[in-house]
């Protein structure tokens, strides 16, 4: 056990992954410290869109985190003092949209198999689009219209939930190394200015958690995807949801490490709107990359001809952490007892933080977990390739 000056659990990570697991450890009675090398929203979720979707998730693992997410994102925007109006977040809804009948059959299918995990969703004519959606381009074929989408300003949600989970912060401080006990259980961390001994050890790492696995001697294959989003000059509320076409499901569920690009489109409370995203492996280069800027620019575009001559005042980008079989690993690793993991959510993490939290604080006090954590075992990947278990063939079919 930890000395009475040591944490319960040491948290590697204070992006919105590891502030969801410091609030949810802290509210189950656990005493809390984050550690990352940079500072707060540093990482992928600096880099994010805040998107909060169960539109583009199959039924499914992934899916039951998302809805459990949803309900709790809900719970705490409920709560001023955790989540407060400039945390921006926005029960918005989603409008998934087809350009043929072809795509939008596939994505009536697609619903269907997501309403008995208690997705809602109405299908939309091609008719009734531009009441959802007035500025939204002519000659769609229809879409789907998912009331349970939501967002939020995901660098503010972090850095709330880090205030009211009252961990303590020690920033700019990299994990260099894990401290074990005589019995090999992992008891704390080594950072570059001091040994933190603790109860539990949770990787939240994000695109660096398979770093940190190793640190332990076990294999997490988290791989970065970058991604590129714009951010236009403030205008008036011109999109009301978030708006994407059918064919970012697919580039969702593809593992193609080519660039891939499907705008969603999406206003904010403070006027610019958000257009992302692309996908691509290139490990970590941040080079700008002008073919998948004005390819978002383009598609953004056909969806929404009125901001066709709209400035971008900006563009930002990130990595995503991208695991195999496109699930997180989130809970216990037996391979290294007392080291839990809670990354690899790729672009889902701002998401899907509330629930992961909640799973690592159940697992970190011996509760009940509130869904079966076995689809995100860590282990899962160590001998072999892993096979697909979180999202199989998109709507549109697989791009690459």
């Amino acid at each position: 056990m930890p000395n009475r000056h040591s944490p319960d659990v040491v948290i590697i990570g204070a992006g919105v992954v590891g502030a969801a697991c410091a609030y949810y450890a802290a509210r189950s009675g656990l005493s809390v410290t984050v550690v990352d090398r940079g500072p707060v929203a540093g990482g992928t979720t600096g880099a994010g869109e805040g998107n909060l979707l169960v539109s583009d998730k199959e039924a499914g693992p992934e899916l039951d985190l998302a809805l459990l997410s949803t309900r709790l994102w809900r719970e705490l925007a409920a709560e001023p003092d955790v989540l407060p109006p400039e945390s921006e977040y926005e029960p918005k809804g989603g409008l998934v949209v087809a350009p043929d009948e072809t795509t939008l059959k596939a994505l009536r299918v697609f619903a269907e198999g997501q309403r008995a995990s208690g997705v809602l969703s109405s299908e939309i004519p091609a008719d009734g689009l531009h009441a959802l959606e007035p500025h939204l381009a002519p000659g769609l074929a229809g879409g789907f219209h998912y009331p349970q989408d939501a967002q939020v300003q995901p660098a503010q949600a972090a850095a709330r939930l880090l205030r009211a989970s009252g961990a303590a912060l020690l920033l700019g401080e990299e994990v260099t190394a894990l401290l074990t006990g005589r019995d090999g259980r992992i008891r704390g961390v080594r950072t570059t200015r001091r040994e933190l001994p603790a109860g539990a050890v949770v990787n939240a790492a994000g695109t660096w958690g398979g770093r940190v696995a190793e640190l332990a001697g076990a294999t997490l294959p988290v791989l970065p995807r970058r991604g590129f989003v714009l951010v236009t000059e403030p205008l008036p509320r011109l999109v009301r949801h978030k708006v994407y076409a059918a064919d970012y499901i697919a580039d969702v569920a593809s593992g193609s490490a080519a660039l891939q690009s499907s705008a969603v489109v999406e206003g904010t409370p403070s006027g610019p709107v958000l257009i992302g995203a692309t996908r691509e492996r290139v490990g970590f280069d941040r080079t700008l990359s002008t073919d998948a800027l004005r390819r978002l620019a383009a598609q953004a575009a056909a969806l929404f001809p009125v901001l066709a001559d709209v400035r971008v005042l900006r563009t930002y980008h990130g990595f995503r952490p991208y695991l195999p079989d496109h699930l997180p690993a989130i809970g216990p690793d037996p391979r290294a007892p007392g080291l839990h993991h809670a990354c690899g959510h790729e672009g889902a993490g701002i998401g899907l933080a509330p629930g992961t939290g909640l799973l690592i604080a159940q697992a970190l006090t011996g509760a009940e977990p509130e869904l079966p954590i076995g689809p995100f075992r860590p282990e899962r990947f160590t001998t072999g390739p892993a096979a697909p278990a979180g999202r199989t063939a998109p709507p549109t079919g697989d791009p690459r």
